[in-house]
């Protein structure tokens, strides 16, 4: 009881608290994107469920990550040297990630552009997806992005409750910004075509930090913000064209 109130009332916890929360939050949009076009490949009656299991269960997963901190950290020990190049768990774990995204996000890429997949998915019921293959999906690609996450925490911090505050309360915001952002992007098809780019970025980006070639995400984020602010041009011109249209 003692420890937990010197930890209440220790300054510098709570500067990390807020710090890890906005980090986790910022770090956790390239999730959200990958929940929301998951969950809108099913049938409009299993997507809200989906996405409330798929984040729960991705917050007990970065929670037992999270006590095994120690383990993780030994993840950036070289394992193997490919062609000069030293290679840990980590980097490992973050290159297999980066190609789950860019074959996901080339799939649905071909799916959104041919007609005939398009149709073929259509039939087979939200792309023929299950409830428990999205699930799936969503811990598979959350594991990727928390363990880069943990490693960051850990050099912020070295108080495992602050960590796992900052964890739950991002994921909870997670949860709450999953249903609003997948209405989004399943009632603005162009939307739709943008994610999947970031999708193909992000994976490509995995891809080079696993190979040693770190690129700052406030550049990603920079680019990514910019196209999401012509989109929302190029979709306040159509609804005004349309309006004028139907006037």
């Amino acid at each position: 009881m003692a420890a937990f109130v010197r930890l209440v009332t220790d300054p510098s916890a709570w500067v990390a608290l807020a710090t890890l929360i906005v980090m986790e939050v910022v770090l956790g949009v390239d999730n959200l994107v990958f929940v929301a076009l998951v969950s809108n490949r099913l049938p409009e009656a299993h997507r809200a469920r989906t996405r409330t299991l798929g984040i729960a269960l991705a917050l007990v997963l970065r929670l037992v990550l999270l006590s095994g901190v120690v383990f993780i950290v030994s993840l950036t020990r070289p394992l193997v040297t490919i062609l000069g190049v030293g290679l840990s768990w980590r980097d490992l774990i973050l290159i297999a990630g980066g190609l789950f995204l860019i074959a996901k996000a080339t799939q649905e890429i071909h799916e959104a552009s041919d007609p005939e997949a398009e149709d073929k998915a259509a039939k087979a019921g939200g792309g023929g997806l299950g409830v428990a293959a999205a699930v799936v999906q969503i811990l598979l690609l959350d594991m990727v992005f928390s363990i880069d996450s943990i490693l960051t925490a850990v050099g912020m911090t070295d108080k495992l409750p602050v960590m796992m505050a900052a964890v739950v309360v991002a994921v909870v915001l997670m949860m709450a910004a999953s249903g609003p952002l997948a209405g989004f992007i399943r009632a603005n098809p162009t939307v739709v075509m943008l994610a999947l780019g970031f999708l193909l970025l992000i994976g490509v980006l995995l891809i080079a930090d696993g190979l040693g070639f770190h690129v700052p995400r406030g550049y990603v984020y920079a680019a990514m913000g910019f196209s999401g602010f012509v989109e929302t041009l190029n979709m306040l011109a159509r609804n005004r064209r349309r309006a004028k249209r139907q006037s």
